[in-house]
């Protein structure tokens, strides 16, 4: 296969990484040898053969609505950490500020 340059202090900086000397050869390698693999499946002679989304034929696995009864909201507020006019869930403060 060509040979291709490859800029890993780019690639490395890119996806804000910091390698070492030795991380950077083996990422060269392991990038090396995927740009090797994708140029030798740019040979393979695909006249004829259809372009496809996916391996396998797919249909639409959606299922029609039915109508359910729901659970009751006091059973469904009944896990909850706290409870405000009997309707809204009240959380643990994560932020400073004032109560609600």
């Amino acid at each position: 296969m060509a040979e291709v340059k490859l800029d890993i202090d780019y690639v490395a900086e890119l996806a804000r990484l910091e390698l070492t000397p030795e991380q950077k050869a083996a990422l060269s390698a392991e990038l090396g040898s995927i740009v090797d693999y994708i140029a030798e499946l740019s040979e393979v002679d695909v006249e004829g053969v259809e372009p496809t989304a996916h391996a396998s034929a797919c249909s639409n696995a959606w299922r029609e609505d039915e109508v359910k009864p729901s659970y009751p909201r006091d059973v469904m507020l009944a896990n909850a950490p706290g409870v405000i006019d009997g309707e809204l869930i009240r959380l643990p403060r994560v932020m400073p500020g004032t109560e609600s």
